[in-house]
């Protein structure tokens, strides 16, 4: 059971990490080189800002300046991925709590549902990070193949990060979860073989006892044979 607390923590610390470097990068698409006349130079977009470069390897980032002019898309995801970190810390917060290496967090039981609150922390951070992610591959698929838009741009390497970080998150709560089920199809058992110990030691205590009253008897009936 420890074994499997610490891999999902570092499953969803992981995850939570990934997130983290998928919404603070500026590559959540790039200019398509199969659609670009100028190949030297490229444009990188992310949740925060846009950036140019080229060949010779400089760059120009310019940053979105006002909240109020940004398309709808972009807030959404904005939205979902600050969601998905903040859910995450706070289920790396009740993971440790929850996990049974460590003294803090009560009994056993208790520790087990504060390991599966963390697990649901961590499957929400996942459906977050990959809902965020899937609307602006989405938005940008459509207009990679809209004729109307002329720039063309594809996937960049941010979307590539979050989806492999809500990989993570979900996983390491699945097993978070799973946890509270094992210890709970345990508890029955170790209930069960207690109630056996106690029927099998109110059992043999008046056979113990039948023996000790039943010694002083023989012996005397020995000792009054013997006078005569």
């Amino acid at each position: 059971m420890i074994g499997m607390h610490v891999l999902a923590l570092i499953f969803c610390i992981s995850g939570t990490g990934a997130v983290i470097g998928a919404i603070t990068s500026n590559e959540w698409k790039v200019t398509s080189r199969a659609t670009s006349v100028i190949t030297a130079t490229w444009v990188f977009q992310g949740l925060w800002m846009n950036c140019a470069g080229n060949a010779l390897g400089s760059y120009h980032c310019r940053p979105h300046l006002t909240l109020f002019r940004l398309e709808g898309f972009m807030q959404a995801c904005r939205a979902l991925m600050i969601s998905a970190i903040c859910l995450g810390f706070f289920g790396t917060i009740f993971g440790f709590i929850g996990m049974k290496c460590t003294r803090i967090g009560g009994s056993d039981q208790t520790k087990a549902k504060i390991a599966c609150l963390a697990g649901l922390l961590f499957i929400f951070s996942g459906i977050c990070s990959l809902t965020g992610c899937s609307l602006y591959a989405h938005k940008t698929t459509s207009e990679y193949f809209d004729p109307s838009v002329p720039q063309k741009y594809e996937f960049g390497t941010a979307l590539f990060v979050g989806w492999a970080g809500a990989a993570l998150c979900l996983v390491g709560g699945c097993i978070f979860c799973a946890t509270l089920v094992a210890e709970r199809n345990q508890q029955p058992r170790t209930d069960y073989s207690y109630a056996a110990a106690s029927v099998i030691t109110s059992r043999t205590r008046p056979s113990t006892a039948a023996n000790r009253i039943s010694t002083p008897r023989s012996s005397n009936e020995f000792n009054k044979t013997a006078y005569v």
